[in-house]
């Protein structure tokens, strides 16, 4: 008996196992398919043709002192709605480079706030199976997407430790 109970809980472990596998081999592709949307932004030039660029009162680089920085927004508020599409993030995230010149780090879905609430949404909104999370200080739902820098606290994380602001 005990035998039968220890086979069917591995056989419960190695299902489980190859769920999750899948699933991760899904967020992948996902995310292999907004890197290649947003290739074509690694020049900011390109990026600002497109819509995408720096906005009054966030036109600097963040950072937040001690735990890291994310960079230079470019924002494109052509698309800046309640609407997501995982393949359009809202803004680009520009690092600085050594020498100051700006390289893409990461995509940014942005939603404001009032509004998705106001539409009477009870969760924050969504994409690639990830809920965005309330930046209180600037009124939006935001997820930033670490796809063209490593950051070592993550890839969906805020800040990255490994970018700094001049």
């Amino acid at each position: 008996m005990k035998r039968k109970i220890f086979v069917g809980m591995g056989l419960v472990v190695i299902l489980i196992g190859l769920i999750v596998t899948a699933a991760s081999a899904n967020g992948q592709a996902e995310l292999a398919k907004v890197r290649k949307a947003t290739t074509k932004f690694q020049r900011v030039e390109v990026a600002r043709k497109a819509g995408y660029d720096l906005r009054e009162g966030l036109d600097h680089c963040f950072a937040n002192p001690g735990v890291g920085a994310m960079g230079f927004h470019y924002i494109n508020t052509d698309i800046l709605d309640l609407k997501l599409d995982a393949l359009q993030p809202e803004a680009m995230v520009y690092a600085p480079g050594p020498k100051g010149q700006l390289k893409l780090g990461a995509v940014e879905y942005i939603v404001p706030a009032a509004d998705w609430d106001a539409a009477g949404n009870t969760k924050p909104p969504s994409v690639l199976g990830r809920h965005l999370h309330l930046n209180k200080d600037l009124g939006v739902y935001v997820l930033h997407i670490w796809l063209w820098k490593h950051n070592p606290a993550g890839m969906f994380e805020d800040w990255n430790p490994t970018v700094s602001c001049p």
